[in-house]
């Protein structure tokens, strides 16, 4: 509902607290009877609510009540108004008239001054005025509020406080460089031949690496690669070696550095999928050793 700017000032002076008896029986008995009037009460006595946290409760001294309740029992009726009567003073002798006339005097209608609308306008501008200081006191505050929460904080209460901003930054810092590992490679050829495979082993992840040189399996075979050392009781299969130039397996991360770097590698034939029992069917046809190529660091 739309209410007039007297409404809106009486609800503002109400919530201040500066309206007489009689207005604030009338304000009262709107917020009684109108729901959105109470409301637009509610709102200023909210934005006047700021004057109060900004300062704390102080207790008046005993000698205040005192005062005024001497001041109460002193206060009497003041006596009537009495003004001095008026001096008479000698009339002059009237000049000689010639010539007498009577004249019937003209009806006079009657003036009533109508000072509704000057008391009207007088309470608006009173009114205004309230609300107008009551705007720049709360300009004030909101400023001094500001202020506060800016350079001191801590004055104000808890309520007012500004939360504090936890801001999170991630500082990445740079991966060391990664030191390389010894690189091992092993030329796996038949009698000092050419080489048909290559073998690459990393000696930091221990993956190996089968490059298909020259050698191509016959149809319904496949090459299997096996590590044979002195230290294992038979040859143990690193796996099939894939028809592709390359095939890496991780197979060696469960056998000593020593065991990988003494091993002899060797290539079987074996039926199409590799061995069926983890044991090699034919003799090797080609082997190799590992030799370091790359020293680590």
């Amino acid at each position: 509902m739309a209410y007039s700017e007297d409404h809106i000032a009486l609800a503002a002076e109400y919530a201040l607290g500066t309206l007489d008896a009689d207005e604030r029986s009338q304000v009262e008995t709107m917020m009684a009877i109108d729901t959105d009037f109470t409301a637009v009460v509610h709102a200023w006595e909210y934005r006047l609510g700021v004057l109060n946290q900004m300062v704390g409760a102080v207790e008046p001294r005993p000698i205040v009540w005192e005062n005024i309740k001497a001041a109460i029992g002193h206060s009497a009726e003041q006596a009537t108004l009495v003004l001095p009567e008026a001096v008479p003073t000698t009339p002059s002798p009237p000049a000689p008239v010639e010539e007498t006339a009577i004249v019937e005097p003209a009806p006079v209608a009657a003036s009533v001054s109508d000072n509704s609308n000057v008391i009207q306008l007088s309470g608006r501008l009173r009114r205004w005025r309230n609300v107008a200081s009551i705007a720049t006191a709360l300009a004030a505050a909101l400023i001094a509020m500001l202020a506060m929460q800016v350079y001191a904080p801590d004055l104000l209460p808890n309520g007012l406080r500004p939360k504090p901003r936890i801001q999170t930054v991630e500082v990445k810092t740079p991966a060391p460089p990664a030191t390389p590992s010894a690189q091992y490679v092993a030329l796996l050829q038949h009698d000092g031949g050419s080489p048909a495979f290559i073998l690459t082993v990393d000696a930091a992840t221990r993956n190996f690496t089968v490059r298909k040189v020259g050698a191509d399996a016959e149809p319904g075979k496949s090459f299997e690669l096996w590590l044979i050392s002195d230290k294992l009781p038979q040859p143990r299969s690193l796996g099939v070696i894939g028809g592709g130039d390359f095939t890496a397996r991780p197979v060696l991360a469960s056998y000593d550095q020593s065991i990988i770097n003494a091993a002899t590698y060797a290539v079987t034939v074996e039926q199409a999928g590799g061995s069926p029992d983890g044991k090699p069917h034919s003799a090797p046809v080609y082997t190799g050793k590992l030799i370091e190529t790359v020293p680590a660091r």
